[in-house]
């Protein structure tokens, strides 16, 4: 069927809630965006006259679209070479959504993203829709063919999953920097105690290489295993600068809500390391170094303006 204009314009309209909910499901960006692509030409092929609530049957399709994806998607990670983590977004990206209270800005960190693997498809969608987007449960029931009462359950069992008791701390650009700041300048003392006051004593450090750039298959666990290693990885070496590309300079940046260090090489970000920060310090450092998941941060971070590095290592 054709389109009206107030058909597209009632799907641009919703483009934006479906993106951030896809984004959230699928933990990866372009997906999420096959995913609202897909919605779309099925909204377009639909007989809309009979569609009483264009964004109930919007949300119903795009999220059962992100069911089936996620299934295909686990089975595509249990080959993946090393670690895998969500891919990372900077402050302001539309698939980031709405970050107007904590639970918002919460479910889109990469800690709870992480977190969130852990849970069957249901259970991620019932918890994505309830906690970041607000819909009554039987909203949720409708579009995922379940009761309320089921819903209810399944997002108490969500919620308990990924709940970890800590309590992260809001950041903002001027904060995110003042904690990349001090991180870095532990980081490049050239000693381990300065990392380690920074740390949680169960912090972790993890890399996601995605076979294309090398990362351990395991994670760093420990203050002291972790600040070793974070003090290696900002050694100078000759090594690295051949392995990276050139001379590094590193930025703070936001990265889903959390502080973040941008590493950039002519023009091409080539890793982001996202600091997870609770009220007892540093519990979590992930590095996305995998090229394919920072096409989409690399074009953002072009598209503005960002000063001088905070430093220009090696």
């Amino acid at each position: 069927m054709s389109l009206s204009v107030g058909d597209v314009e009632l799907f641009e309209a919703a483009r934006a809630r479906l993106g951030a909910i896809a984004y959230r499901l699928l933990g990866a960006a372009g997906e999420a965006e096959d995913a609202v692509q897909e919605t779309f030409l099925r909204w377009q092929a639909a007989d809309r006259d009979r569609i009483e609530v264009p964004e109930a049957w919007l949300t119903k399709v795009l999220t059962n679209l992100c069911l089936n994806q996620l299934t295909s998607a686990r089975a595509r990670r249990e080959t993946y070479v090393g670690p895998w983590l969500p891919e990372p977004l900077l402050a302001g990206d539309p698939l980031l959504g709405p970050a107007d209270t904590v639970e918002q800005r919460e479910s889109v960190s990469i800690a709870v993203l992480t977190l969130m693997e852990r849970l069957t498809p249901n259970e991620r969608a019932v918890y994505v829709l309830r906690e970041a987007f607000d819909y009554p449960h039987r909203e949720i029931a409708e579009i995922l063919d379940l009761t309320e009462a089921s819903s209810q359950q399944i997002y108490h069992r969500a919620k308990k999953h990924v709940a970890d008791g800590r309590t992260r701390t809001a950041v903002d650009e001027a904060a995110a920097r003042r904690i990349v700041e001090e991180f870095l300048a532990a980081a490049t003392s050239g000693r381990t105690e300065p990392l380690v006051k920074l740390l949680t004593g169960d912090a972790i450090a993890i890399g996601d290489g995605g076979g294309k750039v090398p990362a351990r298959t395991t994670a760093y666990a420990g203050a002291l295993a972790v600040a070793k290693f974070l003090r290696g990885q900002f050694k100078p070496a000759e090594h690295k600068l051949a392995l990276i590309g050139g001379r590094p300079d590193l930025y703070a940046a936001v990265a889903n809500g959390e502080p973040a260090i941008v590493v950039l090489v002519d023009g091409q970000v080539v890793g982001l390391m996202v600091l997870d920060v609770t009220a007892d310090g540093i519990i979590a450092v992930r590095t996305a170094a995998n090229p394919d998941k920072l096409v989409r941060v690399t074009a953002r971070w072009n598209s503005t303006e960002h000063g001088e590095p905070l430093l220009r290592a090696w």
